[in-house]
């Protein structure tokens, strides 16, 4: 009975939301009087903190699924399984350099390994969401920085943005 519009904004939000009422149960639970409750409440608070930080650092990668493919990251390695295009495999170790651009209106990634193979991933491809995950891996990646750059190459008509780089 909930509206689509409405259920696919919830459904994008829905961890930044669970966050953000744990958040304010950790405030209600410290305002219960008392100092136990106090910690209890101040440690519900840090705890719903931290992971609104990490909810909203991981809302640009919720997207509709709008790009043929599937992204899937499993044992340390990045795979694309293309629909028009052909695929690949990129471990996490070998990558060098995490490029976001925009081809014919659409966002890609663009990882680059140590040997110079390069996979492009759309930003829209089914399961694309965990690269999120995979990228907290990488030493030195600044995920607020990834997602400003989400949201440039998205209002930008052709626009190529360097993320990442490893230190050599």
């Amino acid at each position: 009975m909930i509206r689509p519009d409405l259920r696919a904004w919830l459904a994008t939000r829905s961890e930044a939301l669970v966050a953000g009422a744990i958040l304010l149960a950790g405030l209600w639970l410290a305002l219960r009087g008392g100092w136990f409750f106090a910690a209890v409440g101040g440690l519900v608070l840090l705890v719903g903190l931290s992971l609104l930080v990490g909810a909203l650092r991981r809302l640009p990668f919720r997207r509709q699924v709008a790009a043929p493919g599937v992204v899937e990251v499993d044992e340390g390695a990045i795979r694309y399984y293309g629909a028009a295009v052909l695929g690949g495999e990129i471990a996490l170790r070998d990558l060098v350099e995490i490029r976001l651009l925009r081809l014919k209106g659409q966002g890609h990634w663009r990882l680059r390994s140590a040997s110079g193979e390069a996979l492009l991933v759309p930003v829209d491809a089914a399961g694309a969401e965990a690269l999120a995950h995979a990228f907290t891996a990488l030493p030195g990646l600044d995920m607020g920085a990834v997602s400003a750059a989400l949201a440039h190459v998205a209002d930008q008509p052709d626009a190529v943005r360097t993320v990442w780089r490893r230190a050599s």
